[in-house]
């Protein structure tokens, strides 16, 4: 597909031979396009040979590339809570993985960063997966009417979402807390505890179906695809899988044109590339590397339609975009899509160890761009940042007080991520799939004993629980090779203690 973005103009003024930035604004608009399992190693930014991503290219050639930014977990939705509300999620229980009929997750009555930004004077709007809860409780929906708790009681003024993910029933969009295009005659059932009778699934009905799972996944048949859970009726409110990306960027552009003359916040959350991976028409074989790359193109035109819509509507200098994942990468999470066969020579791990769900850096150490024209200069960044700090640091940017006891774990840090400073954090707590977490300084990276498995099988993953404690250094081991315990076991001692504050909630306090 021809893209209409073709370039970012570096707009900076020569003053005495050096470059003198504007003022930034204390209101600009901003964007967050929020990739789904795209790891490190995705983008031709992020040094990758064997696929181009020249429209995240250009922002990152022209912005802030950050390389130590992290997801706050290395799965979906606690890295989701957590920059929402600027809290850690393991803090809180009940927000691992969602199953599509979850209640929500962040209640009514929690400050989250879109009611900061509402605060600040902002429209706030959400595009995209959610995979946050709908309703009151787990399994409580009545899909056939508007539910009674969504995206838009929790700060945002406009959602049009996916109502969980993609490889989740129901395969419906949400908009405004209603699901959209419901035929009344034909209502939508749900569950996750039993099928329907006479409903086909992918265990029973493997005939019915274009893509087959590799593990799990067998459930409800969905447009030829089985899901996770099980689904009856609402046929002509099903999505179409080759469409979802069109149909949400769709969405985030006309947010942007109808919100285009005040300031407004936009989180807009792709499903690319998470599985089921179909690829529109115009990328469908278009990378080489199976359904997977193809999702990869398709993410990085959403990204060029992004910029050129706000260049088209004269506000690209107003605005910050932003360009980040919410965990590592994953090339079989349940579907035989060739993903794997025909990943050839690309690392979408980048030189770090693990993947989605692992405790190891390439389960949340994910790509992170900051663009703002004439604001932040080209350049990279290694400061230790994690996305749970956007919060504080947007507060800080808009001179918006956060009510006392709120975003607890958020970091004011907007000078690090507008590339005035490289100080970043001092301490970073991350979480695996099972709840097991690390600690690092930037330097050093302490994980502690833990249950759980080492390796996931399934998805090809070091998970990286482990009876022993580890520690690496990662300015001479980034990939974590060498584990270090054996020599370091002073400074395993005092990364304990601090990871022992922090989870006491006692963040930032001396050693002793």
């Amino acid at each position: 597909m021809k893209n209409a973005f073709y370039s970012i103009p570096v707009i900076v003024s020569q003053m005495a031979g050096s470059i003198a930035m504007a003022q930034p604004s204390t209101t600009p608009n901003v964007v967050f396009v929020y990739a789904d399992d795209i790891g490190i190693g995705d983008f031709s930014c992020y040094g990758a040979k064997t696929i181009a991503t020249p429209n995240v290219d250009r922002l990152a050639n022209n912005g802030i590339r950050f390389t130590n930014a992290h997801s706050a977990a290395a799965t979906s939705t606690p890295s989701r809570y957590a920059m929402l509300t600027g809290e850690y999620a393991w803090r809180k229980a009940g927000t691992g993985i969602a199953d599509g009929d979850a209640g929500m997750i962040i209640r009514p009555d929690r400050y989250t960063m879109a009611d900061m930004f509402k605060d600040a004077g902002y429209s706030t709007g959400v595009v995209g997966k959610w995979h946050l809860g709908l309703g009151n409780e787990n399994g409580s929906q009545d899909w056939n009417s508007t539910l009674p708790i969504g995206a838009n009681d929790i700060g945002f003024d406009y959602s049009f979402i996916m109502a969980a993910t993609g490889d989740r029933v129901p395969c419906v969009f949400v908009e405004n807390n209603g699901v959209i295009n419901l035929d009344p005659n034909d209502p939508i059932e749900v569950s996750y505890k039993k099928n329907f009778p006479g409903e086909p699934t992918g265990k029973d009905n493997p005939e019915l179906l274009t893509m087959h799972p590799s593990h799990g996944h067998n459930q409800s048949i969905v447009n030829g695809i089985s899901r996770i859970g099980y689904m009856k009726g609402g046929k002509s409110a099903l999505w179409k899988d080759d469409e979802i990306a069109k149909t949400l960027t769709g969405k985030a552009i006309d947010y942007i044109e109808q919100h285009k003359d005040q300031p407004f916040f936009l989180y807009f959350a792709t499903q690319d590339a998470h599985v089921p991976r179909v690829p529109s028409a115009e990328f469908a074989g278009k990378s080489g590397m199976g359904p997977r790359g193809d999702c990869l193109l398709e993410f990085d035109w959403s990204v060029g339609q992004i910029a050129e819509t706000l260049q088209r509507l004269g506000i690209a200098e107003n605005t910050i975009i932003i360009i980040s994942s919410d965990n590592g990468p994953v090339v079989d999470d349940g579907y035989k899509d060739q993903s794997v066969e025909m990943l050839g020579d690309h690392t979408p791990w980048g030189e770090y160890r693990g993947g989605k769900y692992s405790i190891y850096e390439a389960g949340t150490r994910v790509p992170c761009i900051w663009y703002w024209p004439n604001h932040i200069q080209p350049a990279v960044s290694d400061a230790l940042l994690c996305q749970i700090d956007w919060f504080a640091s947007f507060a800080q940017m808009t001179n918006t007080q956060i009510p006392e006891d709120k975003a607890p774990d958020s970091e004011a840090l907007i000078d690090t991520w507008l590339g005035k400073t490289k100080k970043g954090r001092d301490w970073l707590v991350l979480q695996n799939a099972q709840n097991n977490l690390s600690i690092t300084d930037g330097r050093w990276k302490y994980i502690p004993a833990a249950k759980g498995p080492s390796y996931n099988k399934h998805v090809n993953i070091e998970i990286g629980n482990s009876e022993k404690p580890q520690i690496y250094d990662l300015r001479k081991d980034a990939g974590e090779q060498k584990d270090l315990s054996k020599k370091q076991s002073k400074k395993m001692h005092e990364m304990q203690q601090q990871l022992d504050l922090i989870v006491d909630g006692r963040y930032g306090l001396p050693l002793y």
